[in-house]
């Protein structure tokens, strides 16, 4: 994940809107199917794909220019992906999914995003997009290896199973070096109804001590690292709400949530459009962007001790769970 700045400054400004009411029996069906996520899957996966990383070999430090290697914000000469996404795709295949790459031949840095589809048996050509980018500085535990087992996580509870809409699961490349993979893929498919998407970047730290979560003086941030944030812009801000409403049925209080003006792309909010949602942003399209807030709260943000044990299990369990309702309901499934 790269730098959030300040963008908690919105995190103050939930919406207050009232929630939309929402099919009973959608929900219920929501619910049925996220209570499937298993908290011991998601670590085995965060486990794996660390150790994908660390016996990776990091992208040449000859790419770049002297000024941008090793810095605390960008440690680029400890960049990896190769592996993990062999591990990626080894993980769909293994789920019965017919796996796609998305390749960009590009001479200094050529990315591929790996993709599994499970096509809509009543409306194809409507999507919901769960996305995370799976290249990591070092061991990369809560960024991103979190949001990947999320996301395979919720791909194993897909499987096999009917949705009126299409499900598809992206793992994008080289978001650390600029959003790379993910605005390569959105440049391909500009017009595709994207119904909505879910992005994950940096979700397993959670840290409730009085103090942990950092924000700026005269804005109300909660300053314990125990919740969720979900950014929206305008066009996804109706994703958000239902996210809202969903949570609250499911009894779970996680999110904190901003949602800015318009596309997010005015002066005022550019810091919230730094991870691979800000590519569907830029294009019209919606996405959800959630984090446990990155260099905001996880001390371990871009370092060697970014690994498995700072994690909090069932705090990545809970957002996963949460988020497969969300999948569950926007693409209207599991149908029988």
């Amino acid at each position: 994940m790269r730098p959030l700045f300040a963008a908690l400054l919105f995190l103050a400004v939930s919406s207050c809107a009232s929630r939309p009411t929402l099919d009973e029996a959608a929900l219920s069906r929501a619910g049925d199917f996220a209570a499937g996520v298993e908290r011991a899957r998601l670590m085995s996966d965060v486990e794996a794909l660390v150790a994908s990383h660390r016996e990776d070999t990091p992208l040449d430090c000859d790419l770049f220019e002297p000024s941008q290697i090793d810095t605390a914000r960008r440690p680029v000469c400890n960049l990896t992906r190769e592996r993990a996404r062999q591990l990626v795709r080894e993980r769909f295949e293994s789920l019965g999914y017919t796996v796609t790459t998305h390749d960009v031949a590009d001479p200094r840095f050529p990315t591929s995003n790996v993709i599994a589809e499970l096509r809509g048996t009543e409306r194809p050509d409507e999507v919901v997009v769960v996305g995370a980018h799976y290249d990591a500085y070092y061991s990369g535990a809560d960024d991103n290896s979190s949001g990947v087992a999320a996301m395979l996580e919720m791909a194993r509870l897909a499987s096999g199973r009917r949705f009126a809409r299409t499900l598809r699961f992206v793992g994008f490349d080289l978001e650390e070096l600029g959003l790379v993979g993910s605005t390569r893929y959105v440049q391909v498919l500009p017009s595709e109804k994207i119904v909505a998407s879910l992005v994950f970047d940096c979700i397993g730290y959670r840290d409730p001590t009085p103090g942990a979560q950092l924000g700026l003086p005269g804005f109300p941030i909660p300053d314990t690292g125990d919740f969720l944030a979900a950014i929206a812009n305008e066009q996804s801000g109706p994703r958000l709400e239902e996210l809202y409403v969903m949570g609250s049925r499911m009894g779970n209080d996680l999110v904190r949530g901003v949602r800015v003006p318009e596309d997010g792309t005015g002066p005022a909010t550019g810091n919230l459009m730094r991870s691979d949602h800000a590519p569907f942003w830029l294009a019209g399209q919606s996405a959800l962007f959630l984090t446990d807030t990155a260099n905001f709260r996880n001390p371990h943000y871009h370092k060697d001790t970014d690994v498995p044990s700072t994690l909090d299990p069932d705090f990545l369990a809970d957002v996963t769970r949460l988020s497969a309702a969300a999948l569950a309901f926007w693409a209207e499934g599991p149908r029988p």
